[in-house]
């Protein structure tokens, strides 16, 4: 019986370890958004809803103060992007995203007028 007990508790930290890691590694999975839900998330965070011409006619009217933010991965960037983008890959798993909390807000500073985009 003494015996079994270290193998009992061995092969339940691996276990353990085992899902753990998977969970850290599965893909979010949100539900499609509909535009109501868009728009109903954009009310409640008090942010403005601009229509793609709105965005290009702010953008090219003072690109100084905006900032446009490249979430796809790095060599997607490379290939091309928009003049003025910044990369930031997002991953889609909530771990990376917990991981890189803190770079994003660096990167997006203090200035809480400045328009910012995410694409």
């Amino acid at each position: 019986m003494k015996r079994r007990r270290p193998a009992l508790r061995g092969t339940a930290a691996a276990v353990f370890i085992t899902v753990v890691l998977w969970a850290a590694s599965s893909p979010v999975l949100p539900k499609e958004p509909t535009w109501g839900d868009v728009l109903s998330e954009a009310r409640s965070g008090e942010y403005q809803i601009l229509t793609t011409e709105e965005l290009r006619e702010r953008y090219l009217k003072a690109p100084e103060k905006s900032l446009l933010v490249d979430t796809r991965q790095e060599w997607e960037y490379g290939t091309g992007h928009i003049k003025g983008a910044v990369n930031f890959p997002l991953e889609p798993t909530w771990w990376a995203r917990w991981q890189k909390a803190d770079a994003l807000e660096r990167l997006l500073g203090p200035d809480k007028n400045r328009m910012i985009v995410f694409y």
